[in-house]
């Protein structure tokens, strides 16, 4: 701590180390989230992992050029502990496609919330007069940050809304919560101010431009595909392998060793997750419910007067979300 009473909260040497933790968590979550957006399907999430993504490599550059300034080497980066450096590789953790809500309740809920705190109780020690240009870079991420956790926490609620399970998400946050007060937090020195409460929710993502999924009122399907796909699903279900073989083009090849492998009891419902139309095919993913539920991609073809399917493939099994 710096003695002078001008000097401000933090020795130059403090101020330097202070700021790698900073450039830790900027650059950990762009790293992080930049991962993430491959493995995310939702198109709202992906919009704001890659939107955020460059604010957080531009906060880390912003620190990594401050540190010069203090007499230490630039862009450097160090966590405040083995304990922190858990908390986060936790919080990374979540990398299936089913788990876009845990990815954004730990940087949306618990990382950001916790990363805006620390900025604004160091604003608030910092000394006008000596450190302006640390004060500048706090400002601005203090703004992003903001913007960051009102646009995640909209899209947040919407993929909740959409059938996600709220239960699980307040299980993830509490996990991680516990983490990063074990670690004492970004500076080391204690995390029980765990984030702003400040910061309202942005339920349409309007502040960064992000599109929610809305519901589609009718898939839009050629004439009689629908039809068809209604009746090769009840097929699936009733586990009748002749009846399906039928609706098979005789180029189909190994797809009939994929109806083989579905779960031989407990296929419950189904419903048509996406449909694309690849020139004069029709790709169609239809999702069974069960234990686990069943995730089935089907090309299909208008060939000798009917559709029938080119192809078939189990693109996973998983636990039921919705």
């Amino acid at each position: 701590m710096a003695t002078h009473p001008l000097a401000g909260h933090l020795s130059v040497d403090e101020s330097a180390k202070r700021i790698r933790r900073y450039r830790y968590v900027e650059e950990r979550m762009m790293r992080i989230m930049g991962g993430w957006i491959a493995l995310t399907p939702e198109l709202s999430a992906k919009l704001l992992l890659g939107r955020h993504v460059w604010d957080c490599a531009q906060h880390a550059d912003l620190w990594g050029r401050r540190l010069p300034e203090l007499r230490a080497p630039a862009q450097v980066s160090e966590p405040p502990n083995p304990a922190f450096v858990r908390f986060v590789d936790v919080l990374e953790s979540p990398d299936e496609p089913q788990q876009s809500v845990e990815r954004l309740v730990g940087i949306y809920r618990v990382l950001k919330p916790h990363l805006l705190a620390a900025y604004e109780t160091h604003l608030t020690q910092s000394n006008p007069v000596y450190e302006p240009p640390t004060r500048r870079i706090l400002q601005r991420c203090l703004d992003e940050e903001r913007r960051h956790i009102a646009a995640g926490r909209g899209v947040l609620t919407h993929l909740v809304r959409a059938g996600m399970d709220t239960e699980r998400a307040h299980r993830w946050q509490a996990q991680l919560e516990s983490l990063l007060i074990e670690s004492g937090g970004v500076t080391g020195a204690g995390a029980e101010k765990l984030g702003s409460r400040e910061v309202p929710d942005d339920p349409t993502g309007a502040q960064d431009f992000i599109r929610l999924e809305r519901p589609i009122p009718r898939w839009p399907f050629p004439p009689g595909l629908e039809a068809a796909l209604e009746s090769h699903a009840m097929l699936i279900r009733e586990r009748d392998l002749a009846g399906i073989e039928a609706d098979l083009a005789p180029t189909c090849g190994e797809s009939p060793e994929v109806y083989r492998s579905l779960p031989e009891e407990g296929l419950g419902d189904h419903k048509v997750v996406a449909l694309a139309r690849i020139g004069a095919q029709w790709v169609v993913k239809l999702r069974f419910h069960g234990q686990p539920d069943a995730l089935l991609q089907l090309r299909w073809a208008f060939q000798d007067g009917r559709w029938r399917v080119l192809e078939a493939e189990l693109v996973r099994a998983e636990p039921r979300s919705s």
